[in-house]
């Protein structure tokens, strides 16, 4: 299971075989993982991404475990 890189921050472009695009907005995406790539956190398979630019989001209570992994430019938010 290829986990992925984001040593040097994180470009969805170098997984898009693999990463369906659910929803974007200006300064976020969500994905769905469709290739079995593991967690940069915990290395586990996830299900879901959320990836964002912006200062600051809200989510309401999530009903799986998530990772958390900042980058230098993004927040990324995994479900399992």
């Amino acid at each position: 299971m290829e986990r992925l890189d984001v040593s040097d921050g994180f470009d969805v472009h170098d997984y898009r075989h693999g990463l369906k695009l659910l929803k974007q907005d200006r300064g976020s995406m969500t994905l769905e993982n469709r290739n079995d790539f593991a967690c940069p956190a915990c290395g586990e398979r996830f299900d879901r991404l959320f990836v964002s630019e912006n200062r600051t989001n809200s989510f309401g209570k999530p009903s799986n475990p998530i990772c958390l992994v900042r980058t230098d430019e993004q927040v990324l938010v995994l479900t399992h």
